[in-house]
């Protein structure tokens, strides 16, 4: 011990370094499930670290001529904190931390009432050394021992040195990696995690000047795009629902693969198993939603404009204009509209944000009688919550928009016995299994809406809208679903896995099951048109999924692209059907479509550009 104790003390500096190197290295490769596919990428992953660990530690002795120990461990467990907070949040949602997810991070579901869920026994690796370090830095402390900087031009000249070989090397690999600044695990792979956080501090920065810099030339530029990209088809149900109510309702975390799915030999969903043979049932529809999970598919479906690449519209841009349907029902057809939530109001900013969307009336956790009896996980449970909504529904002024968010199924998907119509699933993975029984929960939650708004003949005059917001089982526990559906694990299962049911219902239509590829974003238009409205002075990327070409690529956030036959996905085309990689080039031309929409998307949030439009 007092050999190793002397050893780091010599070399306190390079001992960090490369401990925070190694580090780094390890849970690249261990944890990050980055799309490494030549010998190239994994030198990359090798070196990328260590330019940018030597400018941080760097700057501690800047201007000085000894180095402080304690100044380098507090870097050093600046830096090792930002690596394992990266390993919590990946472990769940496959991504890594930006700067807009701290800033919001009481909003962030899962990593809250369950971390326990997220932890290994094998983290304790990352902190083994820590005790050591603190000993050493602290007897180096009270010796006053502090060593002499080593040559401030050499180390200058070898981690900037690293840090352009790094960028070089990325950029020649990919030209569009500084421009696709939301591919997070491409830019992880190319230049490291923690270049990574220093270009998600830059755009951080640069975000709010978009708005300042912003004008009526950059509506036109999007405009112009938008325009260019039309659909002119019509179809036979334009119109069919006009005049009616409209109710959406968010089926929290619910993924398409529970839609008649059976666990031991009891259906998963009978309510909507049975449901959708009278509805308008969309069986292709991705989950598109980044950061902001439920919000962001609200903001889809209200906006038809694509998540934000960082955190949440709702938490970011709170304040902006938008064209969003309570806007457009209410200039139609008179339309109000109200959103129901039994969680508090300020969650994921609503409060703020439903008035920017047009909402009327939003009747949240202080408007519902919540009790720890009725009551799980992130709130009101859904059957209580449908129940006391009734009284609040039938005064609306009619015709009515409403918006109803369910809170059950939600991870870590937690459900008293009594509440369980269906047993657990037997896979060797607890999430999945109790997903089971909360899906099934809020099967019978939908049901019992459906029988009250019958029973208060409320039926026949509305249209219902059902959509699953998001993946409720992340990638760390999709084998438990690959064991329940006798599947393998594969990029394209993984993909499809990512798929979400729509239900569109209206009373009197005979059911159609549409097999459309399409995303989340597209229930915009799909709805609106069957309203009656199609405004070509809208702009959004939304496509109706009645109409919707299927060489139209559904555009995720993070550039990754699916269309009927092609997928592009971890840097790879494959081609959907075969399960094989087909060459790059298959999938130019719908990388470049997901760039333009992305980028126009982000201007027309970023620089708030609907405050130009009739002006």
């Amino acid at each position: 011990m007092r050999k190793l104790t002397l050893l780091i003390e010599r070399n306190v500096l390079m001992t960090l370094i490369i401990l925070l190197w190694l580090k780094s290295v390890i849970i690249s490769f261990t944890t990050f499930q980055l799309p490494l596919y030549s010998w190239f990428d994994i030198m990359v992953v090798f070196i990328n670290p260590i330019g940018i660990i030597m400018i941080m530690f760097g700057i501690s002795f800047l201007w000085r001529k000894r180095l402080s120990p304690l100044m380098l461990f507090i870097i050093y467990l600046l830096l090792l904190g930002i690596l394992y907070a990266n390993v919590l949040y990946y472990r769940f949602y496959i991504d890594f931390v930006t700067v807009s997810v701290l800033l919001q991070l009481n909003n962030v579901g899962g990593l809250g009432p369950s971390t326990v869920e997220l932890f290994s026994p094998l983290d304790t690796l990352l902190f083994v050394d820590v005790a050591v370090i603190g000993y050493v830095i602290f007897k180096m402390n009270r010796k006053k021992n502090h060593p002499v900087v080593p040559n401030k031009k050499r180390y200058a000249f070898t981690g900037v040195g690293l840090l352009v070989f790094t960028l070089v090397i990325a950029l020649i690999q990919n030209p569009f990696l500084l421009q696709t600044d939301y591919d997070r695990e491409e830019l992880v792979k190319s230049l490291g995690l923690y270049n990574y956080q220093l270009i998600n501090i830059a755009n951080g920065v640069k975000s709010p000047v978009m708005k300042a810099f912003a004008d009526e030339a950059d509506v036109k530029e999007v405009q112009s795009y938008i325009q260019g990209n039309e659909e002119k088809d019509s179809f036979q149900e334009f119109g069919i629902a006009e005049g009616k109510n409209v109710v959406f309702i968010s089926l929290e975390s619910t993924q398409n693969f529970v839609v008649n799915q059976k666990v031991n030999g009891k259906e998963i969903t009978p309510f909507l198993n049975e449901l959708i043979q009278d509805s308008f049932y969309f069986n292709n529809i991705y989950d598109q939603a980044a950061q902001g999970k439920t919000s962001d598919a609200e903001f889809m479906i209200n906006t038809g404009l694509y998540p934000l690449p960082s955190g949440s519209v709702f938490v970011r841009r709170p304040n902006n204009e938008f064209q969003s349907l309570p806007h457009i029902l209410r200039e139609a057809n008179g339309y109000t509209a109200a959103a129901f939530h039994g969680n508090d109001a300020s969650f994921w900013n609503r409060d703020d944000m439903y008035q920017s969307l047009g909402f009327d009336r939003f009747f949240s956790k202080k408007d519902y009688h919540v009790t720890e009896e009725n009551s799980v996980n992130y709130g009101l449970k859904d059957i209580p919550f449908f129940e006391q909504s009734m009284e609040k529904l039938l005064h609306l002024s009619e015709p009515y928009m409403a918006s109803f968010l369910t809170l059950t199924n939600h991870f870590p998907f937690l459900l008293e016995e009594e509440d369980q119509s269906i047993a657990p699933a037997n896979t060797s993975v607890g999430v999945v299994n109790r997903y089971v029984t909360t899906v099934r929960y809020e099967d019978e939650a939908l049901k019992r809406f459906f029988e009250l708004v019958k029973e208060k003949d409320m039926y026949e005059d509305t249209v219902f809208v059902i959509y699953g917001d998001h993946y409720g089982i992340s990638q760390k526990y999709e084998a438990g679903v690959y064991e329940l559906l006798g599947q393998e694990d594969t990029e394209m299962s993984h993909l499809e896995l990512q798929k979400v049911p729509v239900i569109i219902h209206v009373p009197g239509q005979e059911g159609k099951k549409i097999e459309t590829v399409g995303g989340t974003i597209d229930i915009h238009a799909t709805v609106s048109e069957l309203m009656g409205v199609r405004d070509k002075e809208q702009i959004n990327f939304s496509r109706n999924l009645f109409t919707r070409d299927n060489e139209a690529p559904v555009v995720f956030r993070d550039g990754s692209i699916v269309t009927g036959k092609y997928a592009y996905v971890n840097g790879r085309c494959y081609h959907k059907h075969k399960q094989q990689v087909v060459k790059s080039n298959t999938c130019t031309d719908y990388l470049e479509t997901a760039r333009n929409e992305l980028y126009a998307s982000d201007q027309i949030i970023l620089g708030d550009l609907f405050r130009f439009i009739g002006k």
